[in-house]
């Protein structure tokens, strides 16, 4: 039986209709996603006219490459990591089942499990067994931001690999701490390994659905053969090469201040941040299906999680002002 959907953050319009007002009067704070885009780079004409030639994925490999410091491999540009789940049943070996570090982005159990392979969610890695072709770790997790450093990674990873299993590192929200990502160390010299990057969560950019996979050259030619030629756009090539070499650090000083800006008001409306992600922050409260409901009506938006009703994960606001509003909406909660 096909699972259901699942519902993500994001949903402004469901939510504008269920509650009232525009979609752009609401506060979305509902995704892990940068609130204040960088401006995007001026696009030549060409980009826009023609197909994506091979020059402007090869610009946008070598930028990702640089970018993610991958010396070994030229990441592939794919349309979203999304794009890329869907793929993932045809990369498990035949009878194996798939390891899910969990609780954690939802898609990847769906999918497996729509594909009828076996799907272990596992609390822990020691969890992990032979049986097991496939082995999901989200790193830094979403929505907990559990993050485990690198020589764990590659000990799980020796133990997948000599089994004949993969595993996959998705580190959506490791833009933020480059130097503890294990897409560096990925490539065809340690088979096994492969590792997904998002680009719109840190450049504020989610709408450009662009996304960058780094693993065995093999993997990366079976994937890119799924998405068919022209996956990414010839726009969105261009917009990557540019930003991914240009200064980043002034976009992680201000994700930086949004963040302590964001804990600030959680801890001044009493409540308590039990993890999270520089990009996000999770709260446990005895009432949150209330105070999600609450802020509903107040047109904020956060995300709650179906399989833990304690849990909200507040995104990060774009200024003072929104963060003024969301402070004054939880001084009105009585929860």
């Amino acid at each position: 039986m096909t699972a259901p959907p699942i519902i993500h953050g994001g949903g402004i319009a469901a939510a504008a209709a269920r509650f009232g007002g525009k979609p752009e009067d609401w506060l979305d704070l509902s995704t892990g996603i940068n609130p204040n885009p960088v401006a995007v780079p001026q696009i030549d004409g060409a980009a826009w006219h023609r197909l994506p030639d091979r020059h402007r994925q090869d610009a946008a490999r070598a930028a990702a490459a640089r970018y993610y410091r991958t010396p070994h491999v030229l990441p592939l540009p794919v349309p979203g990591t999304q794009s890329v789940i869907q793929l993932l049943p045809h990369l498990v070996p035949a009878g194996r089942r798939a390891a899910v570090l969990s609780p954690t982005y939802g898609e990847y159990a769906r999918v497996l499990g729509n594909a009828d392979i076996a799907v272990d969610r596992v609390s822990g890695l020691d969890a992990v067994t032979e049986g097991h072709g496939l082995v999901v770790v989200v790193n830094p997790n979403n929505p907990d931001g559990h993050f485990f450093p690198r020589e764990t990674l590659l000990n799980l990873h020796r133990r997948v690999e000599a089994s004949g299993g993969l595993l996959l590192v998705d580190e959506a929200f490791g833009d933020m701490r480059p130097d503890d990502c294990i897409a560096p160390l990925a490539g065809d010299d340690r088979p096994g390994l492969l590792v997904f990057r998002s680009f719109g969560k840190f450049f504020g950019l989610a709408g450009l659905r662009l996304g960058f996979v780094v693993g065995p050259s093999t993997i990366l030619e079976t994937l890119a053969d799924g998405l068919g030629p022209w996956a990414v756009s010839g726009p969105a090539l261009t917009i990557a090469t540019t930003l991914m070499a240009s200064d980043t650090m002034p976009i992680r000083h201000g994700l930086r201040q949004r963040k302590a800006c964001l804990d600030q008001v959680l801890a001044g409306a009493g409540l308590s941040v039990t993890g999270g992600t520089d990009l996000f922050s999770l709260v446990e409260h005895a009432a949150a299906t209330d105070l999600h409901l609450h802020l509903c009506r107040y047109h904020i938006l956060v995300r709650p999680f179906d399989y833990q009703p304690r849990w909200l994960r507040f995104g990060l606001a774009a200024d003072a002002a929104s963060d003024a509003r969301l402070a004054a909406a939880l001084r009105d909660f009585a929860g």
